[in-house]
């Protein structure tokens, strides 16, 4: 199987993201470090989307076909590439799968964040990154991971910061604030932009700090912010309470 990677960089401390493995990514201090990890992510990433389990003598040939270079902290998964396979419009089809994922995403992030025995208890320590302190606890990465949707959707003209938890509507409130928010800024999406469905032009936005952003974009930019911090959780999780107290909910292959 061959896997269409882009690679961002800052000098030799990679990022390496799978183009049709929605929000699939790895992480090292060399392009080599992070492309060696690959097959692990594709394995476990198709076993969550998908529910495939990918031959075990089948290999996965990660390819790079774009590179970005990066003043960023590319170390502490600091980014802003724009792959050039999300600057294309969108079929329905295409934004209702995205959609989709997107919303699978935050579910089984719920779902991984509830199933913690105590929200408040690590047994890590204190870290500073290029955005302030590393959420260490459950409920500061679960709160760190739900925050970024006003930010993610605004960067393409969205006004979610009103998409919360409603107490009047308890089906919602019972999925979480999370996938609340997430479906409430994609209702917005569709509601703002009427009649010729505009959105699925996949508008180039020219967003915060120069980054461009599209809503092809801003779709995987949310399962890959997903994925940084489930794993993180479920890292915790199993240091701080045991591996056999938690659902390993996304596959991890830790």
């Amino acid at each position: 199987m061959k896997v269409y990677c882009i690679w961002e960089h800052n000098g030799n401390d990679s990022l390496v993201y799978a183009q049709d493995c929605i929000g699939a990514f790895t992480r090292g201090s060399s392009k080599e470090e992070a492309l060696a990890k690959m097959d692990r992510e594709i394995r476990s990433y198709l076993q969550w989307r998908d529910g495939l389990s990918f031959p075990v003598d089948e290999t996965i040939e990660a390819i790079i076909i774009q590179e970005k270079a990066s003043e960023l902290r590319i170390a502490d998964a600091d980014s802003d590439v724009l792959f050039e396979s999300e600057k294309r419009p969108l079929l329905i089809k295409e934004y209702l799968k995205l959609k989709e994922l997107a919303i699978k995403s935050a579910r089984d992030f719920q779902r991984l964040f509830d199933a913690i025995l105590d929200k408040n208890r690590t047994a890590l320590s204190v870290r500073e990154t290029f955005y302030g302190q590393v959420p260490i606890t459950a409920q500061q990465m679960y709160d760190h991971t739900s925050g970024v949707n006003s930010y993610y959707f605004g960067e393409i003209g969205i006004r979610a910061d009103r998409a919360t938890n409603s107490p009047t509507d308890s089906a919602n409130y019972e999925a979480g604030i999370i996938v609340t928010r997430r479906l409430q800024s994609f209702e917005q999406l569709e509601i703002t932009q009427t009649g010729v469905p505009n959105y699925l032009a996949n508008r180039l936005f020219n967003g915060s700090y120069g980054e461009e952003w599209t809503l092809r974009k801003v779709c995987r930019r949310f399962v890959w912010h997903d994925r940084i911090h489930a794993k993180a959780m479920y890292r915790m999780a199993c240091k701080t309470f045991g591996a056999e107290t938690v659902p390993n909910i996304f596959g991890f292959l830790i």
